[in-house]
């Protein structure tokens, strides 16, 4: 249920900084790289909301990466997101080759606002980079009533295709929610790979083995030590070939079905908005260049269909039902898609993101290269 992360480590030396203190450390190193204050405010709420969700690898351990695109040149910090293409129901937002969290939020409230007026709303969004947790856009949606989707295109090539020895596709996510009445939203928030790349770096952080059959090395082999699974993923220099197996895991499996969802998800953040394809940009861009990543965001108002509460209280119902069902295990009731992060979110607004030592290192360095306060102590 989508990335939330169930913790095995020695927790003696973590830290666990409260939300309003990871918001402003990202806030101030994000300002301190000459990032605008209103796409740091708005990058700074969608990671730190990643984080209180149980998502760890895609929040503030973020930073070391986005410090990485910053230095290398390809990452526009003064990045102003505009509209090129507008036709009502749909449009196409450029990202300015800027940071992804600011140009998806434009992009759904766009399609909120088209499924305001029209049933429904599509946007496309290119030229971006990163952003973040797909979950968190859907569920803008959700909380305006609305059903909404998400996917997005990816940099790196992690991912083996069915019947194939080499990375070619990245993690590809997909985003699906939808609102209920009584209960909190559905809220589906997942890779079409075997898992999101940056939780293998979470587990190498907590000096944790991956489980077997998220990662596999060049002969098909499921690999569980997570150093070796990072210089498989992320070190193209080091690696004979491998990587992240699609959802499903072999073709026996049902791998070629997350192979499939991987592709429709490229098809419709990449190639409908005009991004680029990681296999082909590698041998056309220098490593310089933008990543040119493209997200796609579709929203529906269950009113263009039927009365939204009868739609609400029907969801509700079908939640009542699935909650009912007899556990296998009875210390863990059935859940539905959402729940286990809203209950993430409610203890770590109480108290505080868990963090491990490694990473508050990691951040500790970045401010000091730029010299902002450290804030996570």
């Amino acid at each position: 249920m989508g990335y939330l992360l169930h913790m095995k480590s020695d927790k003696q030396n973590w830290i666990s900084p409260s939300a309003e203190n990871v918001r402003a450390q990202i806030y101030s190193l994000l300002r301190a790289w000459g990032m605008s204050e209103s796409q740091s405010t708005l990058s700074a709420d969608v990671m730190v909301d990643t984080d209180l969700s149980g998502v760890d690898s895609h929040g503030v351990s973020m930073l070391k990466t986005y410090n990485e695109f910053r230095i290398s040149g390809r990452l526009n910090l003064n990045a102003e997101p505009k509209v090129i293409n507008d036709r009502g129901v749909t449009a196409l937002v450029d990202a300015d080759a800027g940071l992804g969290h600011a140009a998806a939020v434009m992009g759904m409230r766009m399609a909120i606002e088209r499924a305001r007026s029209f049933g429904v709303g599509m946007v496309c969004v290119r030229n971006s980079h990163h952003f973040g947790a797909a979950g968190y856009y859907v569920r803008m949606a959700a909380e305006a009533g609305f059903v909404g989707l998400c996917t997005s295109s990816t940099r790196s090539m992690n991912t083996v295709p069915t019947r194939g020895q080499q990375a070619l596709l990245g993690t590809n996510p997909i985003a699906f929610a939808a609102p209920a009445k009584r209960h909190p939203p559905f809220v589906l928030d997942m890779a079409t790979s075997s898992v999101a790349a940056n939780k293998v770096r979470v587990y190498e952080l907590r000096g944790d083995p991956i489980p077997s059959g998220w990662v596999t090395d060049e002969k098909g082999q499921p690999v569980t030590d997570s150093s070796q699974a990072m210089t498989i993923i992320f070190d193209a220099t080091k690696s004979q070939g491998g990587g992240l197996a699609p959802l499903g895991g072999t073709q026996e499996t049902g791998g070629h079905k997350g192979y499939g969802l991987a592709m429709m998800v490229h098809i419709l953040g990449g190639t409908l908005s005009g991004s680029s394809f990681s296999p082909i940009r590698v041998k056309t861009q220098r490593p310089q260049d933008p990543d040119n990543l493209g997200h796609f965001f579709c929203v529906i108002d269950p009113a263009v269909f039927r009365d939204p509460d009868d739609f609400k209280d029907d969801l509700d119902a079908v939640i009542d039902v699935l909650h009912g069902t007899p556990a296998a295990d009875p210390s863990q009731k059935v859940l539905v898609h959402g729940e286990l992060e809203e209950q993430s979110r409610q203890d770590r607004q109480a108290n505080g993101i868990p963090m491990p030592p490694a990473l508050a290192e990691q951040i500790r360095q970045l401010c000091e290269q730029v010299k902002v306060p450290y804030l996570l102590a």
